[in-house]
């Protein structure tokens, strides 16, 4: 129960590695807002086995690209557990567009979430956690593609990459107030939005080719690093990427 006293709201926490994270946290001992949109029905399972653990959650529908459901989301976390002292930036979207071909609202719709939605979250998690004077930790969940180019996917990697250099920003603004910004880099992983790549035979040995640990990852590691970055014990990490891919980046850097 190292997390006993945390308050952690996980946007995008109803499916995938937001979900694992949710988990994670609730059995570490944290108390934990379920952040979703839409699939009330998934975000209820989670709070069902947070709860039945012995955990406390709720669930809360928000849009994070949407400033005023937002304010609310933090707003209502206030006002049931005093505020929240970890943030995990968790929500995020993609979609494959060759870029000559790429939609202007598509663009503006995975900024919107990706990016924007970051910024909304992260400036109301620590607007509490500065007014609370005990600070805080946030944890963005960026991709390997913050740094690797991903063709067809122009506006994922650079809303990711734009998450790296406010990771870095934040880190020096907010460590006044005693807030850590970290970013956990993912490569592989086998959830709902990698569902194409996974169920194809083809596809999916052609990508375990690129990993040197010869497998993608599952969301509950993820999860566990996230957990680990919100503890005590890492107090003194701020304002980098860890990333967790089995080997990704350097393989596809000595290519």
């Amino acid at each position: 129960m190292g997390l006993q006293g945390k308050v952690a709201l996980v946007t995008g926490a109803s499916s995938g590695i937001g979900r694992a994270i949710a988990m994670e946290l609730g059995s570490q001992g944290a108390t934990v807002v379920v952040n979703y949109v839409g699939d009330v029905a998934s975000a209820n399972e989670v709070l069902a086995v947070i709860q039945q653990a012995g955990g406390k959650a709720v669930a809360i529908a928000a849009d994070v690209s949407n400033s005023a459901d937002v304010q609310r989301m933090f707003d209502q976390a206030a006002q049931q557990f005093g505020g929240v002292n970890l943030l995990v930036n968790n929500a995020g979207i993609e979609k494959h567009t060759p870029f000559l071909d790429k939609p202007e609202a598509e663009w503006d719709k995975i900024i919107a979430v990706n990016l924007k939605g970051t910024f909304l979250c992260t400036q109301a998690a620590a607007r509490q956690m500065a007014k609370s004077g005990k600070g805080g930790t946030v944890v963005n969940i960026s991709s390997v593609h913050e740094d690797l180019p991903f063709p067809g996917y122009a506006d994922y990697c650079a809303s990711k990459g734009a998450i790296r250099m406010l990771c870095r920003d934040l880190a020096l603004e907010l460590a006044p107030y005693k807030i850590n910004v970290v970013n956990v880099a993912p490569g592989a992983v086998d959830t709902p939005i990698n569902k194409g790549t996974m169920t194809d035979p083809e596809k999916k040995m052609a990508l375990i080719r690129e990993i040197p640990l010869g497998r993608v990852a599952q969301p509950r590691e993820i999860a566990k690093l996230v957990a680990y970055l919100a503890g005590d014990d890492a107090s003194y990490i701020t304002g980098t990427t860890i990333f967790i891919d089995g080997g990704l980046m350097h393989q596809t850097k000595s290519l």
